[in-house]
């Protein structure tokens, strides 16, 4: 654990991002800070900085709009990322998907792992890699353990898109992004997406792009 009279470099780098207000930069793809693994969490930020940065990403969140955020994403190699996904969508895609709302918390140095064998493959974006979506084939079910931003144990199992959405931030802090996992055919524009294949399952685009489904 830190010394909590010692300002480390992480915290610096915090409190200055910070300054300015409003949402955050997030940086994109090419970035050294997105492929390497972050630092896990051990009291770098004192509690009233911890408690400022982790608005600061929920407001990111919200601005860009996305349903989660890693540290990574802008600019700070920790463990740390937020999720919240009110989930407003068609009954049709919550069916298919499993998108179910998953209310706002906080993950430090969290970890994942397979429930099951059962596998779901989705079209996916990511605030770092704008204008594109790829399908990405997941673990439909997790076991996720975490902490919560006071340091309270997280251990839960989520199915459908709140496990997808901790799988891809969970993947951000050891600096893996959904490309590395993704079917390269799929690859689409966000044009392409709105024009061509915005179906509740990417099942149309297999077929017609020539890639395979789990």
């Amino acid at each position: 654990m830190a010394s909590p009279h010692a300002r480390t470099p992480l915290a610096e780098q915090v409190d200055e991002l910070l300054a300015d207000g409003g949402p955050l930069p997030i940086v994109a793809a090419g970035d050294p800070v997105l492929r390497r693994p972050a630092e896990p969490f051990d009291g770098q930020l004192e509690p009233a900085l911890l408690t400022r940065f982790v608005q600061a990403l929920r407001l990111t969140m919200h601005a860009a709009p996305g349903v989660g955020l890693a540290a990574p994403q802008v600019g700070v190699g920790l463990r740390i990322a937020v999720v919240e996904d009110p989930a407003p969508v068609p009954e049709e895609v919550r069916e298919a998907r499993g998108r179910v709302p998953l209310p706002f918390r906080v993950l430090v140095n969290p970890s994942y792992e397979a429930v099951g064998t059962g596998r779901a493959a989705f079209y996916e974006g990511c605030l770092s890699v704008p204008g594109w979506q790829a399908v990405v084939a997941r673990h439909a079910e997790v076991r996720l353990r975490a902490l919560d931003e006071r340091g309270r144990a997280v251990d839960e199992v989520l199915s459908g898109w709140p496990a997808r959405i901790v799988q891809h931030e969970t993947d951000h802090l050891e600096g893996t992004l959904y490309l590395d996992r993704a079917e390269p055919r799929s690859l689409s524009s966000n044009d392409a997406m709105a024009n061509r294949w915005n179906q509740p399952t990417p099942g149309r685009a297999a077929r017609a792009l020539g890639f395979e489904l789990p």
